[in-house]
């Protein structure tokens, strides 16, 4: 590694081969930390410290409102709503989640920001022109009346869902006292902001518990086949099929025995259109990078030459349940979620058994996983 770090540019292989870098070849690292790098490593490297903190959120957003529907960013008022929204509203709340709620398991700010994007993209989903579908200005002038409740929803849904119940009541009372009162939201006051849902055909909050038909066991399903919706797995399905119906990746950590897995397979065996298909890895201990390549590998089809998916017109639901199951090596990493990383940012990798093939794009995948806190043995 040093001498590749070198102004020589020398790869020096186990096998005694050395391969020299061109002069335009450049290594670039990003690392968590460098606990395990040589002085003589960190010397090589020249390296710029971004600390998330001087970045603040600002660039985030404003890259966010550059991508959303090309209609709605010409709508102007929209456009300079959600900036005040987030100007205003972001900040304090990613500061009391960090000062006041206790997390099972640990954000950081910038995910919490795309979270709270995620959800409004799937809103605005629908306003996207094509060329059968045209946009009205009735739609968009529907839209501007709706944009402060759509945010609070999905501010609700993403700053003040990682904490554990009590954090939540603390949430509920800073939100209403400082988020709901400037926004002027006519919210019902007898319960939780969690017990609401934002109905976007009536511009109504509706309880949970109201959104779906009232529950009757089968008096032919054996016992283990009964499963009683709650407010948490009525919640909890109806996100993630939102992100996933959206194309957006979904993790859902908690407890064990709080219905994650159960849930989950329920939603993606009977409630996703028909495009979708599944596929269910679990995670152990064990787990390693090329056994998951290879059952992945395994599934997909040729679509032409170095791109690989589901079956044209199909898209891949990947479940993984025990996430964080993996057992760690020497450094610190888990090989498997490596891998998933790697397509997260490259959208696929290389085919292991033959060397000669190029990168192996891999398209129409989307991830939900499952996952419980750290601890026996979970990172």
């Amino acid at each position: 590694m040093n001498t590749v770090l070198d102004d020589n540019k020398k790869l020096c292989l186990n096998s005694g081969q050395i391969i020299t870098l061109t002069s335009r070849m450049t290594m670039m690292f990003e690392v968590e930390d460098l606990s395990v790098a040589s002085p003589a490593t960190v010397s090589r490297c020249g390296m710029v410290y971004m600390e998330p903190a001087s970045l603040t959120l600002a660039p985030l957003v404003k890259s966010w409102i550059n991508q959303v529907p090309p209609r709605i960013r010409e709508t102007k008022s929209i456009v300079e709503k959600l900036q005040v929204l987030f100007d205003k509203f972001l900040e304090d709340g990613c500061y009391f989640l960090r000062k006041n709620l206790p997390e099972p398991v640990k954000t950081v700010d910038n995910n919490i920001t795309q979270s709270i994007m995620r959800i409004i993209d799937c809103y605005l989903a629908p306003y996207n022109e094509n060329e059968i579908k045209k946009i009205t200005k009735e739609e968009l002038m529907n839209l501007d009346t709706m944009i402060n409740q759509l945010f609070f929803f999905a501010f609700v849904w993403s700053v003040g869902v990682t904490t554990t119940l009590e954090g939540r009541m603390k949430f509920d009372k800073w939100v209403r006292e400082n988020v709901l009162a400037k926004l002027s939201i006519d919210f019902p006051a007898d319960k939780l902001v969690y017990d609401y849902q934002f109905d976007v055909e009536k511009k109504d909050w509706i309880n949970w518990r109201d959104t779906v038909p009232e529950y009757n066991v089968d008096i032919r399903a054996s016992y283990n086949e009964i499963l009683v919706p709650t407010v948490d797995s009525i919640r909890m399905k109806y996100f993630t099929k939102l992100l996933v119906t959206n194309g957006k990746h979904a993790l859902t950590p908690g407890p064990t025995g709080t219905g994650k897995s159960v849930n989950i397979a329920e939603l993606l065996t009977y409630e996703l259109p028909e495009e979708y298909q599944t596929l269910a890895i679990t995670f152990s201990a064990q787990t390693s990078a090329n056994q998951t390549q290879d059952y992945l590998d395994d599934k997909f089809e040729k679509r032409r030459k170095g791109v690989y998916g589901p079956p044209i017109g199909k898209k891949f639901v990947i479940f993984i349940d025990d996430l964080n199951m993996p057992k760690k090596e020497e450094y610190g990493a888990q090989p498997p979620l490596e891998l998933l990383r790697q397509w997260m940012d490259y959208k696929g990798w290389f085919d292991r058994k033959d060397k000669e093939k190029p990168f192996k794009k891999i398209e129409d995948i989307i991830l939900i996983a499952a996952m419980g806190p750290p601890g026996g043995g979970r990172s």
